[in-house]
């Protein structure tokens, strides 16, 4: 008896069509260019995933950078001082504090100016 493959190739398709919901024309209604821009998304999903990192700590850096020039010091010194009096904070949390508690980190500042003068 012949193997029948019917069920699960349109179960694969009805996946792939699944995804591919919302795009344009033949992207989410012909198969094969379906599977093809739902693949394509797979991969800048999870290429975007690693850079969503990347660019947050950029912003984290950029946003101390400003606040701890606004305090007379630069980024690294600022960062070396912090390590110096053993403050533990990252840099998500020093960023949030740099935007909203602009007095906590002026008094983390002074400290590091004391520590590393």
């Amino acid at each position: 008896m012949r193997v029948k493959r019917g069920q699960a190739a349109h179960k694969r398709h009805k996946k792939f069509l699944k995804m591919a919901k919302g795009y344009v024309g033949a992207r989410s209604k012909l198969y094969e260019t379906a599977r093809e821009v739902a693949e394509r998304s797979l991969v800048y999903a999870y290429r975007d995933r690693k850079q969503r990192k990347r660019q947050m700590r950029k912003l984290w850096i950029l946003r101390i950078n400003a606040a701890a020039r606004e305090n007379g010091l630069s980024y690294s010194v600022f960062m070396h001082g912090l390590t110096v009096a053993g403050v533990e904070l990252d840099r998500k949390v020093l960023a949030d504090m740099a935007v909203r508690e602009k007095d906590s980190f002026q008094k983390l500042a002074e400290l590091v100016k004391s520590k590393v003068a």
